[in-house]
């Protein structure tokens, strides 16, 4: 099964996360990691007014002199929290390869799967022999019957993506979901026009003819024309990423009649027999247009085309896994030409991805043991608490909702349950099958594993313990289905999180972070969901209408910033982690606010207010620096804005910060204080 948009918008998938402490507001003793106190003041471009380009007044300095490493799209605080955890878990790693007894039956399957990446001269010798088996049984799929069961096989490319996902109108029980399936490219690749996509395009269709020249396929040449032909016929019924974000025209529950006639083409009851999901006797039909115009497709489009498809997706997708021409040229078209990054990334660092991915709890319960001291949660929850307490005075003090939608916010906050660190419990792997000798093998056995795990969750309640991410994991997320938060261990470090650092700094970073989490619950999708996690209408009309008012207002803000000339942001897209953007700030800034009527006014510190290292230190949390190609795909996919426009985007929506930085008209980031977007 896959995970498709229906879960992605479920799990809500933010950025960054972590701590800060209650400690005395004075001038803090040690050496935070950051600068004198948090902040790398270092890495400013004072020539910038910070009323024009703040992310640039704080950022410029480090921005102009830092050099993208060749093997990354991307750097900054970001890619450094992440090579940080990943040695972390090479480490481990290292130990279970060398050494699994010392973990028993889990250190010898880590073990296992990261020697059996790690052998590149068994890889080379094998050859496409691992290939054979999975190719044949394409081959053997020769009519449509039998192409539809390949389809719901793990590890198989489909027009149809399966799976379960807790019950949108009862989220205490799981069902299935049906939505649109595989394309090689993002959707607007094989759509839009000019000159960049042209040669995108040009470049994919090689590829795809070098794929199945690798793997001895003949013909390659037409065939990869007629398999670009279907997948660009394929994405122009695809529904776009902005519409794959409205949660109610994807909740479509359909009984057997139902599916049937909506796309009659396809044999549903045979597929969900063949997926084992043939006891529900109801599936959400995501994207239901794009599922109609797809049977029409599968019907159409000849078997053997269907087939070469399914060949190609399989040995692209196992590229990693094959011998290096294979790798290598996966690289060149996804990382180089799509991403524009230069170098592969070391083999370790590549099969630290590869585990966690596979077996991302069993390696988190070793992390945590070795990495994550206890007392990271009580300064953790102790943030949350603050950033609770700043968002219901908010709400109770909110002009713009009425009454008896107020009520219903107050609750759903009230009913939040953040998790910090680790699960409670971890995932049992053992029934996965893992040999040092058959590395796509273990892949495969991975999927089929990661199959068998969704169909074992049906028939029971949902399981609240359950973490969308390993305690590895260096980002956040909130579930709007469970009314839960969840920050990973390993993103408790600086510069979100410095125990030595300035409280207005911790509050300006993770404060903003963990607030931007809560704020997914009360966001254009999130604010769908009530307190238990249903989805169901909460609000009035009245109250509707005017939160629509003021996120329309943000939507066009944002569409007028350009980062890449010819592609600006996407306002739509973006709404959802917008709105958590600004609401988190305000929340952090209002939780910085109750920290200080406790612990006593902050002090002026290298010159600086409390509340002017605040927001240094929002804008130094995003401090990245993109290839274009990278930037351009992530503006056309990705439901985030890019991290300046992250800064400079909600700070000019913010009136503390046009006072901490004495902001005028004139200033380019300057907005009229009936302008500024007032949610949370």
């Amino acid at each position: 099964m896959k995970i498709n948009m229906l879960t992605r918008l479920a799990l809500g998938v933010a950025a960054v996360a972590l701590t800060a402490p209650a400690v005395s507001q004075t001038a803090p003793q040690g050496a935070p990691r950051y600068g004198t106190f948090g902040v790398d003041l270092a890495a400013q471009d004072k020539s910038v007014r910070p009323g024009d380009d703040f992310w640039t007044y704080v950022n410029g300095s480090w921005n102009t002199s830092t050099e993208i490493s060749p093997d990354r799209a991307s750097a900054g605080v970001w890619v450094k929290l992440v090579d940080d955890a990943e040695q972390s878990v090479r480490a481990i790693l290292d130990d279970m390869a060398k050494n699994p007894a010392q973990f028993g039956a889990k250190g010898k399957q880590i073990g296992d799967l990261y020697a059996s990446w790690m052998d590149e001269a068994g890889v080379e010798q094998r050859g496409t022999a691992p290939l054979k088996p999975y190719l044949a049984r394409i081959a053997a799929a020769s009519d449509r019957a039998k192409l539809q069961s390949l389809f719901m096989q793990p590890g198989y490319a489909s027009p149809v993506d399966v799976g379960v996902i807790p019950d949108l109108a009862d989220p205490t029980q799981y069902t299935a979901f049906a939505s649109q399936g595989t394309l090689g490219m993002p959707r607007d690749y094989y759509l839009n026009e000019g000159a960049k996509f042209d040669g995108y395009r040009t470049a994919y269709r090689a590829y795809v003819q070098q794929v199945l020249t690798l793997a001895g396929i003949t013909d390659a040449a037409a065939k990869a024309d007629r398999i670009v032909a279907l997948e660009t016929a394929m994405a122009k019924v695809h529904w776009s990423p902005e519409q794959n974000r409205n949660i109610m025209a994807l909740y479509k529950p359909m009984d057997r009649a139902g599916m049937a006639k909506l796309a009659p083409e396809f044999d549903w009851a045979g597929m969900m027999q063949t997926a084992g999901l043939a006891s529900m006797p109801k599936m959400i039909m995501g994207n239901d247009t794009a599922l109609a115009a797809l049977g029409k497709q599968f019907a159409s489009v000849p078997v053997s085309d269907w087939q070469d498809w399914l060949s190609f997706h399989f040995i692209s997708s196992n590229a990693a896994y094959l011998p290096r021409a294979f790798d290598d040229a996966s690289f060149g078209f996804y990382q180089k030409t799509l991403s524009g990054t230069q170098e592969k990334r070391a083999r370790w660092k590549r099969g630290v991805q590869l585990v966690n991915g596979a077996l991302g709890e069993a390696v988190g319960e070793i992390y945590v043991a070795r990495h994550y001291p206890p007392e990271s949660s009580a300064k953790m929850n102790e943030l949350i608490a603050d950033l609770r307490a700043s968002l219901d005075e908010r709400l109770k003090a909110n002009q713009w909702m009425d009454a008896t939608t107020k009520e219903k916010a107050l609750a759903k906050l009230a009913a939040f349950d953040p998790r910090v660190g680790h699960p409670d419990k971890y995932i049992d792997y053992s029934s996965m099958k893992v040999s040092r000798a058959d590395l796509l093998g273990n892949l495969m056995a991975s999927r089929e594993w990661a199959h068998r795990y969704q169909l074992s969750l049906l028939g029971k309640p949902v399981d609240r313990t359950l973490w969308g991410m390993t305690p590895q994991t260096v980002n956040a997320y909130y579930n709007p289905q469970t009314n839960q938060i969840t920050f990973p261990a390993a993103f408790l470090q600086a510069p979100f999180f410095d125990p030595k650092a300035d409280p207005a700094v911790n509050y300006g970073a993770i404060g903003a972070v963990i607030g931007h989490e809560i704020g997914h619950g009360f966001d254009d999708q999130g604010s769908q969901f009530g307190p238990d996690g249903k989805f169901a209408n909460w609000w009035t009309p009245e109250a509707k209408a005017e939160f629509t008012k003021r996120t329309a207002m943000l939507v066009e803000q944002y569409n007028q910033f350009e980062p890449v000339p010819g592609t600006k942001i996407n306002g739509k897209l973006t709404l959802g982690e917008n709105i958590g953007d600004l609401g988190g700030i305000e929340m952090a800034y209002g939780a910085y606010q109750r920290y200080q009527a406790k612990h006593g006014k902050a002090p002026v510190i290298g010159g600086l207010t409390g509340d002017q290292r605040f927001f240094l230190a929002y804008a130094q949390a995003w401090r990245s620096k993109v290839r274009e190609d990278a930037e351009r795909s992530r503006l056309l996919t990705d439901t985030h804005s890019p991290d300046k426009y992250r800064a400079n985007g909600t700070v000019r929506n913010v009136d503390a910060w046009y006072t901490a930085f004495d902001i005028k008209p004139g200033d380019k980031l300057y907005l009229p204080p009936e302008q500024r977007v007032k949610i949370w």
